[in-house]
């Protein structure tokens, strides 16, 4: 039988087809570094079954006791060895438990066998993703309705201050956008419809085409890359330094004090955004349409009048509202996610660019395949 093995800090004391693991002394992070480092050497004996332990000579001990019996419980994990961890101090088991509730995530991302398991991991992950989605709007939906009735105050100064970035803020580069479209759809039309003869439908091009298509979707891909990354960027930072743990420890709502106001504030902008941007690339159409084919102002607006209608205008605000809703949940909840390191922040402002962007694309598909389909 083999006998006892020892290191600084621990005793193991076979018992049968079990070891006892006898602690001693101090156990902190100065005193037990290579103790934890050295935690295999108690499970290479033959025939071993089952591990205990026995604290009752520990002195002091911290964190460094923690790393040791993880340790342990790790490589017995490999070689399907019981651990019976109920010799350990009482608040020692406390925190293990917690680092129990942790390690799934860990366990979750390691590369799986079969490539059945692989696409089942991916099912699942994807399922689950959409659910939290779900619950997030439902959440988002019933704290606007109790914000609109007084029962959920929103902090009037981040309000403000979202509504600025998401509105003022973003001009510039909305404008410069949807100038260039506009630009680029009279040049197109310019270019077709002139050997027809038709060089005046160009203004019903441009006004159609800005206010019903591509100001609603150029606005929105340019507010997911700005405003969207930035909400992703900022929840992710507050997750990683443990400022969400303190809201949700002093009793505040994170979907009421974080999310709401963001969501309220990027949804109340984009249709002013929108019309804004139709606003623009239609100016930008203009001075292509009239500097290219010499159109006088007067004919490209009374045709542009002519072809626009309140219903298309309609269509756009309310596809806008949605663009806007998406990007600022999404956006949202991909911060809210994120992991608590430093690289955590730029993956998710770059998921919350790219999921917002793509997700925009969808929606605008959908809102085309229904028009279409009511004969709109």
């Amino acid at each position: 039988m083999m006998g006892p093995l020892s290191a600084s800090g621990w005793l193991v004391r076979p018992e049968g087809d079990q070891s006892v693991l006898v602690l001693h002394s101090d156990w902190t992070a100065i005193d037990a570094t290579r103790a934890a480092q050295r935690a295999a050497i108690a499970l290479e004996r033959t025939g071993l079954r089952a591990i205990a332990y026995d604290t009752s000579e520990i002195s002091r001990w911290d964190t460094s006791l923690l790393v040791f019996v993880s340790s342990i419980r790790h490589a017995a994990a490999l070689r399907s060895i019981r651990v019976d961890e109920s010799g350990l101090p009482d608040a020692a088991r406390r925190l293990l438990i917690l680092l129990t509730v942790v390690s799934p995530a860990a366990i979750a991302s390691t590369p799986t066998g079969s490539l059945t398991e692989q696409i089942g991991h991916w099912a699942i992950e994807r399922a689950l993703g959409w659910v939290a989605n779900a619950t997030l709007v439902g959440e988002q939906i019933i704290s606007a309705g109790d914000w609109l009735r007084g029962r959920v105050k929103v902090r009037r100064s981040d309000l403000v201050t979202y509504l600025h970035d998401a509105g003022t803020g973003a001009l510039p580069m909305v404008a410069l956008v949807n100038l260039m479209i506009g630009g680029i759809l009279a040049f197109v039309g310019v270019v077709q419809l002139r050997r027809f003869g038709a060089s005046i439908y160009v203004a019903d091009l441009v006004g159609v085409g800005m206010v019903r298509e591509m100001a609603p979707l150029m606005t929105a891909i340019v507010m997911s890359g700005r405003t969207g990354s930035a909400y992703a960027a900022e929840l992710a930072t507050m997750e990683g330094s443990g400022q969400t743990d303190a809201l949700r420890v002093f009793g505040i709502p994170i979907s009421d004090y974080l999310i709401l106001p963001r969501v309220s504030a990027l949804t109340a902008m984009m249709p002013l955004l929108y019309l804004y941007g139709s606003v623009i690339g239609i100016c930008g159409g203009f001075a292509v349409a009239v500097s290219m084919l010499q159109l006088s102002p007067q004919s490209f607006i009374g045709e542009l009048r002519g072809a626009l209608t309140t219903a298309e205008l309609l269509f756009g605000l309310f596809k806008s509202m949605v663009f806007g809703a998406w990007i600022s949940l999404v956006a949202c909840r991909i911060g809210l996610a994120a992991g608590r390191s430093t690289n955590d922040v730029g993956i998710a402002s770059t998921k919350a660019a790219v999921t917002g962007i793509a997700g925009v694309i969808v929606l605008d598909a959908a809102f085309a395949a229904c028009a279409n389909r009511w004969g709109f």
